[in-house]
C-alpha cells in the first residue's frame, strides 16, 4: 500500500459508512414521524381527556414537549404522513422490532399493554382504518425505504392519491431530491403527462423495468423551459436558446427526465462535402441510444423534419456501435400542427418525434384544455376500436 491507495481506502471506507448511517438516521426519523402521528390521532380519537384540549392540542402538545422536532408545526406534518400512509405500520413496525426491541417494550408498559398486541395494533393502525392497496399504489416498503421522511412529509401534502402515487414512484425511479421533487410538481408534471386520468396507464409505469422503456416513455411534451428566464415576449435566436439551455444544463436534464446524459453541442456533421451541425447531443444510459436534440424558434415546417432524420441517419451509419439501439430524434419547436408532423414524419424513422416547449409553466386554463384533448382522443380511440370489433 502506498500514500495514495491510503488515502483511497480512507476516503471509500468515509462515503460508504456515512451513506448508510445516513440512511439509517432516516429511516429512524421516518419511524419516529409515523409513530409520533399514529399516537396523536390515537389520543384525539380515543383520548380520556382529549376534549380539554380540542383544536389546541398541538399547540398544547409542542409546548409541553418542549424539544426540537416537535414543534406544532412539526407535529401536524407528522400527523398528516400518518394520515396519509397509514399502510406503513406494518414496516414500521417490523423496523424498530428488528433494530431496537427494547423500544416496543418500553411503548407497550407506558400504555400497559402486551408488546405483542402494541405491535398488532401498529401494523393494522387502528387509529384509521387502512383500505386494501391498490395495484397502482406505491408498495409500503418502497415508501419506507426508498423515500425518505421529508421526501413523505412533503408527499403528504398533495391531496390526490393517484397524483401522489405518481410523483412517489417518478421519484424512486429517477432518485429526485426534494428540492427536484417540488420543481416537477410546481411544473405540474403529472398534469403534463396526462396521468391523471388514467391509473391503468400508472400501474404499467409502476411495474415497468428499465430496459423494456421505449422512446416514446422519456420524451414529454411540451416540455416547460421557464427555467431558463426568458420572457415569452422576448427576442430570442436557436443559438441563444441553446445557450441558455446549456447555462442551466442541470435544469433541463431534469425536465427531460433520467437517463440523458450531456455529449456535445453544435456538433459538427460532415456528409458528402457538405458541413451540418447538430444543436445539442445527448446519449441515453437506459435505452443505450444517442438522443439528437434539433432546436426551432418558431412553429413546426416539414422540412425541419426532413434535416433532422439526416442526422438521425449519420448517427445510425457512422457513430452507432454494435451494442447501441438507433438514435432517437427530438424536435423542439414552439408548435405544431398534427397532421402537418404526421404527413410529414410518416415513411421516416419511428424514433423521430415532435414536441413543444413553453417558457412559461402553463396556465389552468391551458391544463383543463389539454387534459379535454386527450380524453378526447382516448373516446375517439375507444370508438374506434368498437368500430373496428363489430
Amino acid at each position: 500500500m502506498n500514500f495514495e491507495s491510503l488515502v483511497g481506502h480512507i476516503n471509500q471506507v468515509q462515503d460508504v459508512l456515512q451513506a448508510q448511517a445516513a440512511h439509517a438516521v432516516n429511516l429512524s426519523l421516518t419511524a419516529r414521524n409515523w409513530l409520533v402521528g399514529y399516537y396523536i390521532l390515537e389520543y384525539e380519537q380515543h383520548g380520556e381527556d382529549r376534549a380539554k384540549y380540542g383544536d389546541k392540542l398541538l399547540k398544547s402538545l409542542a409546548q409541553r414537549l418542549n424539544r426540537r422536532g416537535l414543534g406544532e408545526r412539526r407535529l401536524y406534518e407528522y400527523r398528516l404522513t400518518y394520515r396519509v400512509y397509514p399502510q406503513l405500520g406494518g414496516v414500521v413496525a417490523e423496523y424498530v422490532l428488528k433494530n431496537g426491541q427494547d423500544v416496543f417494550l418500553r411503548l407497550a408498559t407506558a400504555k400497559s399493554e402486551d408488546s405483542t398486541v402494541l405491535i398488532e395494533k401498529l401494523r393494522s393502525s387502528t387509529a384509521i382504518s387502512v383500505a386494501p392497496q391498490e395495484t397502482w399504489q406505491t408498495p409500503a416498503k418502497s415508501l419506507f425505504y426508498k423515500l425518505s421522511a421529508t421526501h413523505l412529509i412533503y408527499l403528504s401534502n398533495l391531496d390526490n392519491d393517484l397524483k401522489r402515487a405518481f410523483y412517489e414512484q417518478e421519484t424512486i425511479r429517477g432518485c429526485w431530491t426534494v428540492t427536484e421533487l417540488d420543481r416537477q410538481v410546481s411544473s405540474q408534471y403529472y398534469e403534463r403527462m396526462g396521468l391523471s386520468k388514467d391509473k391503468k396507464a400508472l400501474q404499467k409505469l409502476a411495474v415497468k423495468n428499465a430496459q423494456q422503456l421505449a422512446p416514446n416513455d422519456i420524451l414529454h411534451n411540451p416540455v416547460t423551459l421557464e427555467f431558463l428566464g426568458i420572457e415569452s415576449q422576448e427576442v430570442y435566436t436557436e443559438t441563444k436558446l441553446e445557450s441558455y439551455i446549456l447555462n442551466h444544463l442541470q435544469a433541463f436534464l431534469l425536465e427531460m427526465g433520467r437517463g440523458f446524459c450531456f455529449e456535445a453541442r453544435q456538433k459538427r456533421i460532415l456528409i458528402d462535402q457538405d458541413y451540418f451541425k447538430a444543436d445539442l447531443i445527448f446519449y441515453h444510459r437506459i435505452l443505450k441510444c444517442h438522443v439528437i436534440i434539433d432546436l426551432k424558434i418558431d412553429r413546426f415546417r416539414h422540412e425541419y423534419a426532413s434535416q433532422l432524420n439526416l442526422y438521425m441517419n449519420y448517427y445510425k451509419h457512422e457513430v452507432m456501435q454494435a451494442d447501441d439501439n438507433p438514435p432517437i430524434g427530438l424536435l423542439l419547436c414552439t408548435d405544431y400542427g398534427v397532421t402537418t408532423v404526421q404527413y410529414a414524419t410518416e415513411g421516416l424513422s419511428q424514433n423521430l418525434f415532435v414536441s413543444k416547449y413553453r417558457l412559461q409553466l402553463p396556465s389552468e386554463d391551458d391544463i383543463k384544455q389539454y387534459l379535454l384533448e386527450n380524453i378526447s382522443e382516448e373516446k375517439f380511440k375507444e370508438l374506434k376500436e368498437e368500430k373496428n370489433a363489430e
